[in-house]
């Protein structure tokens, strides 16, 4: 029962909003770009300033800042060697690693670590999908960049993390919240209206550029290879680095299950951006997301 009203109310959702993109493109043959550069500039800022603004961060966050960085350092240097072995380019190399390295953890892994776990959950799957939101705006966008095709790609891509104001955002919103400022009512109006934007935007993008996909040749293999490694390989991997760290059993397979989400939504943005292979990074996007219904469904049968 509790996998139904998970399809129902988080998984249905989702695709109904990637469908409508789908359909949305597939009718008018839009420019995608301004789609993502207003995303990027605009409403992923108010969405990661709210998010820092309103989420209390507790002894917890310390702990789960230390072991997800190490899980992303692990999948990425998985990512370099798996690259090395089947000869990947920069640009195919670094889609590779933004559809397995980053979680689809705030529309996706936190309602579903509310279903699966209850309340208790939250302590920890929030703190968990605000690092993912600071690790996918300064990494993510690194990578984004770095496999755009740019001449001199490093200074290039850090370049694009210092120019995104979303990573600007984050210590006001931080600071505020720390120091119990409260904003006025009117402001928050304004944020709250424009942040709630973000994440249906996003989607309804990914949902255009599989339109795009479909017309185009997509290697479905690599495709649904990258949805292993995301789905299969990552939480595993997860697993076996939280086993080292002293943390309760509920921390540790809440962060199994936040590694285990299908690739970040955010991603496919990024990709759009900085022309990073943003085909294969949409359909691995939607592609995992698909499968994730059954390996979460595996995954949390041992977990929960």
């Amino acid at each position: 029962m509790i996998w139904m009203a998970i399809f129902l109310q988080v998984m249905v959702p989702v695709l109904l909003i990637y469908l409508s993109g789908f359909l949305l493109q597939k009718a008018l043959k839009l420019d995608i770009k301004p789609i993502s550069t207003l995303a990027m500039y605009l409403l992923l800022p108010f969405l990661v300033f709210k998010t820092f603004y309103e989420r209390k961060l507790d002894s917890n966050f310390g702990h789960i800042l230390v072991i997800t960085l190490v899980i992303m350092l692990a999948l990425l240097g998985l990512g370099l060697i798996i690259a090395k072995i089947l000869h990947y380019n920069q640009k195919k190399l670094n889609a590779f690693l933004l559809t397995t390295i980053f979680s689809n953890s705030g529309n996706f892994g936190v309602p579903l670590a509310l279903f699966a776990f209850g309340n208790s959950a939250m302590k920890y799957a929030m703190p968990i999908m605000i690092i993912h939101t600071i690790y996918m705006g300064v990494v993510g966008i690194y990578i984004a960049a770095g496999g755009s095709g740019k001449q001199q790609t490093i200074g290039y891509a850090l370049g694009s993390v210092f120019k995104q104001p979303m990573n600007y955002v984050i210590v006001p919103g931080i600071l505020l919240n720390r120091w119990g400022i409260t904003l006025p009512e009117n402001l928050m109006k304004w944020i709250d209206m424009i942040s709630k934007t973000a994440i249906p935007i996003i989607m309804l993008a990914l949902g255009m550029q599989l339109a795009n996909v479909v017309a185009s040749k997509i290697d479905w293999t690599s495709v649904g290879f990258a949805s292993f490694v995301k789905l299969i390989v990552a939480p595993l991997l997860a697993y076996l680095i939280c086993l080292a760290f002293p943390i309760s059993p509920l921390l540790r397979n809440i962060i199994v299950i936040m590694t285990a989400m299908p690739s970040a939504a955010n991603t496919t943005i990024y990709a759009i951006q900085y022309n990073a292979e943003p085909d294969y990074v949409s359909a691995c996007t939607f592609v995992s997301t698909i499968l994730s219904f059954i390996s979460l469904t595996f995954l949390l049968n041992l977990v929960v």
